[in-house]
Parts: structure tokens; sequence; C-alpha cells
């Protein structure tokens, strides 16, 4: 009996039972057939998001045997931030549907900008710091034991310099992207989302697809567990068993988060919280959760490697293909081709979210994220959006937008300047990371884990 529980096939058979409730409210119309409460519908669905994310992480370390570690990760991040971009496109959706509905347009931009700024400021910090603790308590190699004050760190994997490179250019991109050259002279001051944006975002990821799928298939990492399990069958059993796990979890993801996210975003209204902070916010976080949870996942069999390197590949397809799209998805509901416009206030929020992205890079160029640079991304991160929910509860909504907008600009430069001061002492690092990626361009191995690597500057 004991050894029945601890098969691998048992472990996959509750994972699969978790998201069987879903299935249930989704098969005889959702949440509002079945009469499910708000807190019922989260729970629901929740619980549903947690077993297809732990689905999704044995698809994708199973499919590591017979395809690059990298694109694994790059399908895996797709699929688990799939409900963000659900959520995102409902909205540049009703955008087109209306196009004088300017706020729907801005909760698209709110909606992209957050989601992206959670994935490092909360998925980075977090997870780099999980993974320090557990190694406390266990055995990890990628964590790095340093004499000092909040000086361990997690080792990355120098692969991980191709994403790196793409995510620069998509991030230095992204401060020209509210300036829109689609708009006369009558839409000024020309801020919105057009088709450079689209050919410029979504063409850099299906160059980085094209540059990972055509490496080698990597000696991977020992298995336990449900991935070990399927190592060890043959191709034509693992294949099939990896598409459908893939499949299941996303359909899961996918028809489960968004009603998650609107549950989340219902209970915060109830408590108070203003509509536009909730879908900024706590609605990106909800879509957001299987990614988290995958990861977390990873860093407690610790593979903190590999879920960074998940965490990453999510941050480059949102940064790249969820920003692009949005003017794809606007000009089919608008019944031609439109630029997605929004205001002031969302253009201060992308060049935020490029400024936040441009010092994370930084901090990663060497390899590293230290206890210490974690620590300064979460509390960057808390403090901006503490700060705006303080302005949006103490003045009026006129006063508050002004106070909002220089808010964001006042970190903006914060971050830029964190940002050049890092790559100012670790421009040998910098070099280092575009020779890798020169060299994988070239179809050449990857230089073997060593070389140089730099202090906790």
């Amino acid at each position: 009996m004991s050894s029945l529980l601890r098969h691998p096939l048992t472990a996959l058979a509750g994972a699969a039972v978790l998201t069987l409730p879903w299935i249930f409210v989704w098969a005889v119309g959702g949440p509002e057939a079945v009469g499910l409460s708000t807190v019922a519908q989260v729970g629901v669905a929740g619980i549903g998001v947690l077993g297809a994310s732990f689905l999704l992480a044995w698809g994708a370390e199973s499919a590591e045997k017979d395809v690059p570690r990298a694109f694994a990760l790059a399908v895996l991040a797709v699929l688990a931030v799939a409900p963000e971009y659900a959520v995102d496109a409902l909205y540049a959706w009703e955008a087109g549907s209306n196009p004088g509905n300017t706020e729907a347009a801005n909760l698209a931009i709110a909606n992209m900008t957050g989601a992206n700024r959670i994935l490092i400021g909360l998925g980075w910090s977090a997870i780099a710091l999980f993974s320090i603790y557990k190694a406390t308590r266990g055995d990890d190699v990628a964590v790095i034991d340093r004499a000092g004050t909040m000086k361990d760190a997690v080792k990355l994997d120098r692969d991980i310099s191709t994403e790196i490179v793409f995510l620069l250019g998509a991030t230095l991109f992204a401060f020209f992207v509210p300036i829109s050259l689609s708009f006369g002279a009558a839409n000024s001051p020309g801020l919105g989302i057009d088709a450079v944006d689209f050919v410029i975002l979504v063409g850099l990821y299906l160059t980085y697809i094209a540059v990972i799928v055509r490496g080698d298939v990597e000696e991977h990492e020992e298995q336990v567990g449900v991935p070990k399990y399927f190592h060890e069958k043959s191709r034509s059993v693992r294949i099939p068993v990896v598409l459908t796990l893939f499949t299941y979890s996303a359909f899961l993801i996918f028809t489960a988060v968004e009603p998650f996210a609107h549950g989340l975003e219902e209970l915060g209204l109830q408590l108070g919280i203003p509509r536009f902070f909730m879908i900024q916010w706590f609605a990106p976080l909800a879509s957001e959760s299987p990614e988290l949870i995958v990861t977390a996942y990873l860093v407690n069999k610790a593979r903190s490697t590999a879920a960074f390197n998940a965490l990453i590949s999510s941050k480059l397809n949102q940064w790249t293909l969820l920003v692009g799209t949005l003017v794809a998805v606007y000009s089919i509901a608008l019944g031609s081709y439109g630029v997605l416009p929004f205001d002031q206030k969302q253009a201060a929020e992308i060049w935020l979210t490029a400024a936040q992205s441009f010092f994370a890079i930084a901090i990663l160029v060497n390899f590293n994220i230290s206890v210490r640079e974690a620590v300064t991304l979460l509390v960057l991160f808390l403090s901006q959006v503490a700060a705006e929910f303080a302005i949006i509860q103490l003045y009026p909504e006129a006063l508050a937008e002004t106070y909002s907008y220089w808010m964001l600009i006042g970190f903006t430069v914060l971050y830029m300047m964190l940002g050049l001061a890092l790559f100012a002492v670790r421009i040998d690092d910098t070099r280092e990371v575009f020779r890798l990626t020169a060299n994988r361009v070239r179809g050449r191995p990857a230089a073997a884990d060593g070389g140089h690597e730099s202090g906790d500057d």
C-alpha cells in the first residue's frame, strides 16, 4: 500500500483530481450556472489552477529528454502565462469594439504593465529568496554561499545569456513603444501601440525561438518522481504523454484563471479597493499564479536554475508577444487597422516597466542574483505599489492622477540610475553575455559553466 502511495502515477492522479471540480463547473456552464459564491468560485478555480500547474511542470520536465531544455521551458512559459494574454486581450477587444472607450484601452495597458512588473518584482525576487532559503535546508548546487550580509546568491545557467540579450533588446525598444508613428496631428500627443511595435516585438520573439530550437538536447538533470518515470519509458510513450499534459494543463489554465482573477477582483471591490488598482495588480497576480507555482515547485526540487530560466523566458514572451499582439487584437475588434491608444499615465507605466526590466537585466548579467539584489527588487516594487495605493486613497481623482504620474516618473529615474550603475561596473560581464549569445546564434556550443564571474557589486 505504501509503495502504491509513493508511485509517480499516484502523484499524477492526485494532481488530476484537483482539477476535476473545475472541470465539472466548466462543463455545466460556469460558476453562474452552478450558483457558486465569489469565495467558492475563487476556491474551485484556484485549486484547478494548482493541479494544472503541477501537470504543466511535469510535462515540461518530461519533455527535456527529447527537446532542448530552453525550448521546453519556453513552451512552459507561454502556457503558464496564457491566462494573462486572455485577460489583457479581453480589454484590448473591448477597446476596439468601442473606439471611444478609452478606459478599456487604459486598462489593457495597466493590466499588461502590472503583469510584467509582478513577474520581476515578486516572481524573480521571491524565487531567488526561496531558492537560497531551500539551500539552507538541503542541497542545491546553484546556490552560492558567500561571506557577508545578504551576499548568498543563486547562480544562473550561462545558457540564459540568449534570453538576457533578447530581453535587453525588447526592453530598450519598449521605451519608444508609447510613441506611435501612426497617429496624425489630430491624434496628438500620439500615444499608442501600433504596427511597428507589433512587427519588432513579435519579430524579436520569433527570432529568439528560431535560435533556441536549433540547440541540441542537453544531458538533462537527474529527475525524480513523475518526470523520472516517463524518462524511463520509450519515446513513443513519452511524447504522447507530454503532449497530453501540455494540452490538458493549458486547457485548465486558460479556462480557470480568468474566473479566478475575476473572483479576486470582485472580492477586492467588496473591500473597497478601486477597480483600476485591482485590474493592474490583483488580476495579473492571479493570472501569473501558474507560473509562480511551477517555478516554486522546481525550486523545491533543488532546480533553481531551471526555475529562473522559466521566469526569464516568461518575462521575455510577455514583454514581446503580449505587448506586440495587443494592437492586433484591437484592430480585429475594430474591424480595420488601428492604433491602441492610451493616456499619458499609461505611457509612464510602460516607461517604469521598461526601467524595472533594465535594472533587473543589469542584475543578471553576471549570472547571479544575490539576496541583496532580490530584496532590492522586492522593496522597490512594493514601495511603488504602496505609494500608488496611498495616492489613490488620499487625493481626489484628478489630483491623484497628476501625483501618480510624477511618482511613476520618479521610480523610472531611480530604476534607470541603479541599472546604469550596475552595467558600468559589470561591463566585462555584459560583453561575455553578448559573446555567448553570438556563439549560440552561430550554432556553436555555449562555454562550459564557469568563466568570468563578478562579485556581488
